[in-house]
């Protein structure tokens, strides 16, 4: 499995968060029930992050209405091995 980021867009305004949050909490499901907001901060998003296999299936846990704009990332970690590793390929 892999893990993703998932980033929801909304209108900057009032009426469209408490829209887009109520959307997220009547689906029940546990990813939606616990997307974070930025809202508070004027920053008019909600964050996932998922453990899933695909895009598509990170893509397919949001409501139908935000599924489009969502921009998913598949996240990675590094050890200092592999860093080292592609710094010494890359020597000049």
């Amino acid at each position: 499995m892999a893990r993703f980021l998932i980033e929801v867009e909304h209108e900057p305004n009032k009426k469209a968060c408490a829209q887009a949050i109520q959307t997220f909490l009547k689906t029940g499901t546990h990813y939606m029930t616990n997307a974070e907001w930025g809202c508070s901060d004027e920053e008019h998003k909600a964050w996932l992050i998922v453990d899933v296999d695909n895009k598509f299936e990170a893509r397919r846990i949001l409501p139908p209405a935000f599924r489009l704009q969502a921009k998913i990332v598949m996240l990675s970690r590094f050890t200092m091995e592999e860093v080292d590793e592609v710094l010494n390929s890359h020597a000049d």
